[in-house]
């Protein structure tokens, strides 16, 4: 996945297409995100992974710029990873891999 900015409604149902066919349901997923090292940017992505049961892990880049950041959760189907990221995509330049 890439910045918010280019994502439709096309690729949330091939991404949807993609999910089904590469793993089992209900299952593990794990997400990737980068954001700008910059508390209002962690704090709404925190308190938006807050809403589900889930590992997450913080690192900074080398430069200390932007901050990787990790998050493993139990979907129960490829709409639920789906609705994650629409709700992080709130979040000004967040990077979703």
């Amino acid at each position: 996945m890439s910045n918010k900015n280019t994502k439709s409604e096309d690729f949330y149902l091939r991404f949807e297409e993609q999910l089904l066919e590469s793993q089992d349901w209900p299952g593990m997923y794990m997400y990737k995100f980068i954001v700008k090292d910059g508390r209002n940017e962690i704090n709404q992505l925190k308190k938006i992974l807050d809403n589900y049961n889930g590992n997450i892990s913080f690192k900074s880049s080398s430069s200390n710029k932007f901050i990787s950041v990790t998050f493993e959760h139990k979907a129960s189907s490829p709409s639920d990873v789906i609705k994650v990221y629409r709700e992080v995509s709130i979040i000004d330049d967040i990077i979703s891999l």
